[in-house]
């Protein structure tokens, strides 16, 4: 059972698009949970969809998921589920709903009471996902950020926010835990920062080679 909120069934969840199956560079043991954030779900006038998919998809990256929490749309709910994840040890917390620009859409400022460091890129990342298919994407306020050895991301409340969501995730949430929890190497296999490390050694045996060739060199005699 969740520690916060309501826990909500993922049974027969979609596959978000683009979220690949097996692990995505996920330490081994991560764990994450899925906080639903919706009035009516809450409440069970409307069956949560977002929460399960979100959860689904985590799962299949490499994450063992906890039961999706479903809160109202009100800053102390937020503010307690996220808290909970934190002390629980959860490594990733991904909020669905709450991010639009509607009165109650407070998660955003909600994460804000919670979080310790921003992590303005992926926040950028998440909301060009859908831009090109629903301009109204960009409205999205989601931001992410870490507490203590938690990265904490928001992603829109419909079902499409969260599969262009996950789909970006799946490529980089592996690293960013690893990194949040000390692990993390800095250089991935074939990343720009590796090709600069091997040029660099070129550019090193090509120097050596120049200074045994100039030290091979016999000085040349003044004539005149």
């Amino acid at each position: 059972m969740s520690q916060a909120g309501t826990p909500a069934k993922p049974p027969g969840e979609p596959t978000a698009p683009g979220t690949p199956a097996g692990s995505s560079g996920v330490p081994a043991g991560a764990r994450a949970r899925v906080i639903t954030v919706s009035d009516r779900a809450h409440t069970g006038g409307y069956a949560d969809r977002s929460g399960p998919l979100a959860a689904g998809a985590l799962g299949r990256i490499g994450f063992a998921v906890d039961d999706v929490v479903v809160v109202p749309d009100e800053s102390d709910a937020i503010v307690a589920a996220l808290t909970a994840a934190v002390r629980a040890g959860a490594h990733l917390v991904v909020t669905t709903g709450g991010t639009g620009l509607a009165p109650r859409d407070v998660t955003p400022e909600a994460t804000r009471l919670v979080i310790d460091r921003e992590v303005p890129g992926l926040a950028e990342a998440l909301r060009a996902a859908g831009r090109e298919t629903v301009p109204t994407a960009v409205l999205s306020r989601g931001i992410a950020g870490v507490r203590d050895g938690t990265l904490v991301v928001n992603l829109p409340g419909s079902t499409g926010g969260v599969a262009d969501g996950m789909a970006v995730l799946a490529g980089v949430v592996g690293h960013a835990v690893a990194q949040i929890r000390g692990g993390g190497e800095h250089h991935h296999a074939g990343s720009r920062d590796g090709r600069h490390d091997h040029a660099d050694s070129r550019d090193g045996r090509r120097d050596h080679a120049d200074d045994a060739a100039d030290a091979g060199r016999s000085p040349r005699k003044k004539t005149g």
